[in-house]
This record gives C-alpha cells, sequence and structure tokens, in this order.
C-alpha cells in the first residue's frame, strides 16, 4: 500500500501547486513585514508621547498606525489563504505530519489573532476611552501579537527544514508529535525567528524613511518626517546589524542540518577546508564561507559532489551518499509495507512483524530518499539559491550605510560636513534614493525566502517527505484556474493597498 502511495499524482498538479503556494507566499510577505516594522515605529512614537504628553507625538504615532492598520487587513487575509492551502493542495503533506505541524498553527490562532485583533481594537478606538498608559500598552501588545504571530509561523516553517520533536508510528503511518518544546524551542527555529523579525523591521524603517523623504521633497510635515526619519533610521541601523549578526547564526544552522542547500547557495561544486566565499564566479574571501559556516577558519565544508556521493569529514564523520540513502529508503518502505501486512495477518505469530519493525526503524532517517528516483534530484536550483543570496547579502550591506548616512544627516554630525546644510532641504535626488530603496528592502527579503524554500528543494519536509509525495490528487487544471484567480485577487489586494497607502500619505497626518 504505502510503496506505491504519492506515486500517482500528475507531474503538473506538483508544479501547479508549487506555484499557487509559492504565489500565496510571496504575496503574504510583501504584507507581513511591513506590519512587524511598522509596529515597532508606531510603538516609539507613542511613548515619546506617552513620556512627552506633546501632542505632535500623538498626530504622528496616530499617522503611522492608520498605515499599519491598511496593511495589517491586507496580511491577514493572504494569510487565511496560505494556511488554507496545506489543506487543498498539500493534503498528503497535511494527513502525514498534521499532527505536528497543525499545533504550531493552532497556537497562532488561539494566542497570536486572539491578542492582535484584541488590542489593535482598542489602539484604534480607544484614544479618548482608556488611559495614556494603557493605550501605549495596547499599542506595543499588538505589534507583539504580530510578531508572535510570525513566531509560530517559522516555528512551523523551521520544522519543515529541521524536523525535530517527533515519531513515525508505523500503525498509523503518521508522524506524531513527542516534544512540543523541541518543535517550539528548536534552534532552527530560534535562528530563523531572529533573521527574519529583525529583517522585517528593515522594511518598515525602510518605508518609514521614505515616507519622510517625501514629505521632505514636497515641503511639507516636515517637523514629522525629520522626527520619524530619525527613529526609522535608528530601527533600521539596529536592525540590519542584528539581521547580519542573526543571519551568520542561520547560516551555521544551514551548513549543520541543510549542507546541501549552503552548497547551492555558493555553487559549491566540491568542497574541503579552508574554503573561499565566492562574492561573485570569480571573486572570492579566502577561507570565509569555512568560517561563516562552522566559525572556523579552516573548517569542512562539504560541496555538492561530496554531497551526492558521500564524504568523511578530517574528524572522522562518515556521511552516505545519497544512492545508498535511497536504497536504504526503498528498504524503510518495503519493510513499512511488510510490517503492516504481517500485524494485520491472522496467521503471523509477532514475530515478522516484530523483523519488519526493526528493519524500519534502522532505514527510517532515509525514509524520504525513498521517493528519491535519480540522486541529482536532491540538487536544488544552484543559480537562483546563489544569486538570491547574493541580492539579499548586498542589499543588506547597502542598508547598514544607508541608515548610518540618514541618521547622521537628520541629527546634523559630523557638523562640519552638515555646516552648510539642512536635511530638510537637499536636492530632490537626495530624497528620491530612499523612496526608490522600498521595493529594494523588499526584494531583499524576498529573495531570503527564495533561498529558504528553493534551497530545501525537493524536499518539503527536509529528508523526510518529497514535494511530489506531499501533494494532493487533483486535477492539474483545477489548481492552474485557481492559480491565475489568487493571481488576479492578490494582484487587485496589493493595487487596492498601495493606492490607499499613498492617499493616506498625500493626506498626511492631519486628516
Amino acid at each position: 500500500m504505502f510503496n506505491n502511495l504519492f506515486l500517482d499524482i500528475d507531474a503538473g498538479t506538483i508544479d501547479w501547486s508549487r506555484a499557487q503556494f509559492a504565489l500565496t507566499a510571496i504575496y503574504h510577505w510583501l504584507f507581513v513585514p511591513l506590519t512587524l516594522g511598522l509596529a515597532v515605529i508606531m510603538g516609539i512614537a507613542e511613548t515619546k508621547y506617552y513620556r512627552t504628553k506633546d501632542d505632535f507625538w500623538k498626530e504622528t504615532a496616530k499617522f503611522w498606525q492608520k498605515l499599519f492598520g491598511i496593511n495589517f487587513a491586507m496580511g491577514v487575509a493572504t494569510g487565511i489563504i496560505l494556511e488554507f492551502e496545506f489543506g487543498t493542495n498539500w493534503s498528503n503533506y497535511s494527513w502525514f505530519v498534521g499532527d505536528i505541524f497543525g499545533a504550531p498553527l493552532a497556537v497562532e490562532g488561539i494566542v497570536a489573532f486572539f491578542m492582535e485583533s484584541t488590542f489593535v481594537a482598542v489602539m484604534y478606538f480607544g484614544w479618548k476611552k482608556v488611559s495614556p498608559g494603557f493605550h501605549l500598552a495596547s499599542t506595543w501588545l499588538t505589534g507583539l501579537g504580530a510578531t508572535i504571530s510570525a513566531w509560530w509561523i517559522l516555528v512551523a516553517n523551521a520544522w519543515m527544514q529541521y524536523p525535530v520533536g517527533c515519531e513515525f508510528n508505523p500503525d498509523t503511518m503518521r508522524n506524531e508529535m513527542v516534544s512540543f518544546a523541541d518543535v517550539a524551542l528548536s534552534p532552527f527555529a530560534v535562528g530563523k525567528f531572529c533573521h527574519t523579525v529583525t529583517s522585517a523591521w528593515i522594511i518598515g524603517a525602510i518605508f518609514c524613511v521614505g515616507v519622510c523623504c517625501w514629505y521632505l521633497m514636497k515641503k511639507r510635515d516636515t517637523k514629522l518626517a525629520v522626527e520619524s526619519m530619525k527613529i526609522g533610521a535608528a530601527v533600521g541601523l539596529v536592525a540590519a546589524l542584528l539581521a547580519g549578526m542573526t543571519g551568520h547564526k542561520s547560516a551555521q544552522d544551514v551548513a549543520a542540518v541543510q549542507p546541501m542547500k549552503l552548497a547551492a547557495m555558493e555553487a559549491l561544486l566540491d568542497g574541503g577546508t579552508g574554503v573561499g566565499l565566492k562574492i561573485i564566479e570569480g571573486i572570492e574571501v579566502p577561507n570565509a564561507l569555512s568560517f561563516m559556516a562552522t566559525n572556523d577558519f579552516n573548517g569542512y565544508v562539504p560541496g555538492i559532489n561530496d554531497i551526492l556521493n558521500g564524504y568523511t569529514t578530517p574528524d572522522g564523520k562518515t556521511e552516505l551518499s545519497v544512492d545508498e540513502k535511497i536504497v536504504r529508503g526503498k528498504k524503510a518502505i518495503e519493510a513499512l509495507a511488510a510490517y503492516r501486512q504481517a500485524k494485520f495477518a491472522s496467521s503471523d505469530d509477532g514475530s515478522t512483524a516484530a523483523y519488519q519493525l526493526g528493519v524500519l526503524k534502522e532505514n527510517l532517517p532515509y525514509f524520504g530518499y525513498g521517493y528519491i528516483k535519480d540522486k541529482n534530484d536532491v540538487v536544488p536550483p544552484i543559480a537562483i539559491n546563489f544569486w538570491a543570496f547574493r541580492v539579499m547579502v548586498g542589499v543588506g550591506c547597502l542598508f547598514i550605510l544607508f541608515f548610518a548616512v540618514v541618521l547622521a544627516g537628520a541629527y546634523g554630525f559630523p557638523k562640519k560636513l552638515w555646516a552648510k546644510r539642512d536635511i530638510t532641504a537637499l536636492p530632490a535626488w537626495h530624497y528620491w534614493i530612499a523612496i526608490l530603496l522600498i521595493p529594494l528592502g523588499y526584494i531583499g527579503s524576498e529573495c531570503g525566502w527564495l533561498v529558504a524554500e528553493f534551497g530545501r528543494q525537493p524536499w518539503t519536509i527536509q529528508d523526510m517527505l518529497p514535494t511530489w509525495a506531499a501533494v494532493s490528487d487533483l486535477q492539474s487544471s483545477s489548481v492552474a484556474i485557481t492559480f491565475f484567480l489568487f493571481l488576479i485577487l492578490f494582484t487587485t489586494m496589493l493595487a487596492v493597498e498601495i493606492n490607499i497607502m499613498l492617499k493616506q500619505i498625500k493626506k498626511g497626518p492631519q486628516s
């Protein structure tokens, strides 16, 4: 039964299901980082109002809260659709690991959504109904709720990258959770959360600075622009530096549990010790990849060919070849089928079932490889991973410099440089740079997700379940139709959001 399961799915269904999920995730991520980033901006602005009692800061906080609310509503809509797709398009995945994967999603829905919906109402409608302290707390708790929501989503995603805290039950043919703490507090999840949230703060910061520069270019609302720019640039600089630090930690996690992803990110065919980090093809920083992956400039990093053919590290750790893993994976699948047949056969005294269960457990770590037909199928798209990683890192480095310059300009430092200049009266092209960097921030952020998800291919769950074994048994035409319907819907939603945001920005803080 199980050895034939999933293998008769139409290839078109797999491709269209992947495309539809990618479409939804990409659009969803256009809204989420701005929500997380603006939550910090509006929280700081209202904190200044609470401390100074200056109505200027109250109007500033309300202005950023309006933009937050517009974006927040769109993020919720796309997020709900994204979660439903696990049941519609990836039902085999949901059936196989739903006991584990559903837990963080349930916690997110129960805790985070209730928390956000409660305090967002107080934030918008409670200015004259609750005390300033309670309102300030509600504003921060709204942002905290959004961040907690991101935490549980990222826990679920991290588990797909590094499945822990679970055991396979051959009687139910499902993976079942044995440790919620291991799932929720996985080092991979912690690293992914810290890197993702700090990168989202960058989006909020660049959006804030870009809006402020538009006001300065139009020579209106200059006080709001300058003061908000100081907040945005400070948040952005701190976030960009933290994103670099957390990115280094994430790279080490990837090197430990997803070496093929790291090799694809670097287009590294043959690994070794003291491996350099490529800037572009032909230019590299000596020993930097080894340091990034192992914290040791002479550390060992396997390449794509090493992983495919098997390798032994300098400290004696041996990794099987993919061909051997495929053989063992097929043994596990066959043993599972034989175990279930023996267990439910009245003629078996239990010895056959026990033997097959032993074979299954011995080869279970390679179970997913039993569905791999060719070892080269486990190599992710190299070009996408290579260039997406470089765009992400390049954009991050650019933003560190950008926010530092903006922060210095906003405070007029150094005085010698700004003695004859005023940040409110620069040539228009200076402000256009900040405005045009807003989409670049999104490009860098989306590239990070491309690396995370393309680098995991062909696995839905790393080493456990390939994509073609996770998809629902649907007609490819049905998925294709809904793909284009979602494309139209999401594009319309994005256009509507941009239109409403631009109108609100043009109206300004007094609207």
